[in-house]
């Protein structure tokens, strides 16, 4: 836990990761500044939801709570209605969200919702993935025999599952062949609307963690493609569970010091001794 905050409290992100979520409460104190654009595809009030303004806080907060990438902008794409304490959508909304992500210059996108299968998200999917941006998303908290949730189990995606301080699996985290790694996901700090804080669990956390740790790599490296931050995400991981990669961690516990590592430049001891 030590070398994650001392990776994430040193770099200077200026990715932009958009967000598809419900409504970020943009004024909290952990969020000043850092919402530098909006879409919305609900188009009715949009009242702060504490669903969005965690996963933005756990990206990019800079003030008591720390986020992953702390200098991160982020695109607020509010395709969740937050009128009750779950938010909902409709397939629509976040197809019209992706739609304008795709052209709004993000890098990252962060998808910390699932539901079931649908070729017209795919599609949208598929197509934003070829414009070079990566797409994370949670693998689900409907328990370990549940059927694979969308869009994380489309290849296009990375698939996030979360783990606790002790690297034990979330036990209500969907398992598959689809979940690419894990991440810090149980009884985390996060930011709420009116300048309030709370804990949050589950799978959806977790991937704004990953959300963020992509934004680091993109700003270390512009010119990582979307199948480059993935391996290295995965290659650099820490093996749980069965040796090498398995349906309950994927390729384990994402590690932000490793994958930082893998594009520092070479020091010149370094290049004598090779």
């Amino acid at each position: 836990m030590t070398r994650w905050r001392a990776v994430f409290g040193c770099a200077l992100v200026l990715a932009l990761v958009a967000v598809i979520d419900s409504a970020i409460d943009t004024t909290h104190p952990e969020l000043r500044g850092v919402v530098t654009g909006s879409f919305d595809a609900v188009k009715s009030a949009p009242l702060p939801h504490e669903h969005g303004t965690a996963m933005a806080s756990a990206i990019a907060a800079h003030g008591r709570l720390l986020g992953v990438a702390p200098a991160a902008h982020i695109l607020a794409v509010r395709a969740f209605d937050g009128a009750s304490s779950s938010a909902q959508a409709t397939t629509t909304r976040v197809l019209d969200g992706l739609q304008w992500v795709a052209n709004s210059g993000a890098r990252v996108v962060n998808m910390s919702f699932a539901g079931p299968a649908d070729p017209k998200l795919h599609e949208m999917i598929t197509s934003v993935r070829q414009k070079g941006l990566v797409l994370v998303a949670a693998a689900g908290n409907d328990g370990p025999q549940a059927a694979p949730d969308y869009p994380a189990a489309y290849p296009e995606v990375i698939a996030v599952t979360a783990t606790d301080i002790d690297d034990r699996l979330l036990k209500v985290a969907n398992h598959g062949a689809y979940v690419s790694v894990a991440a810090p996901g149980v009884d985390i700090m996060v930011a709420t609307p009116n300048a309030a804080y709370g804990f949050t669990t589950g799978t959806s956390v977790a991937t704004a963690h990953v959300s963020g740790l992509a934004a680091l790599l993109i700003d270390r490296n512009p010119a990582l493609t979307p199948e480059q931050v993935q391996a290295i995400l995965m290659r650099t991981a820490k093996d749980l569970g069965p040796h090498g990669r398995d349906d309950e961690f994927g390729a384990g516990l994402v590690d932000a010091y490793e994958a930082l590592l893998m594009l520092a430049p070479a020091t010149a001891e370094q290049s004598v001794t090779r």
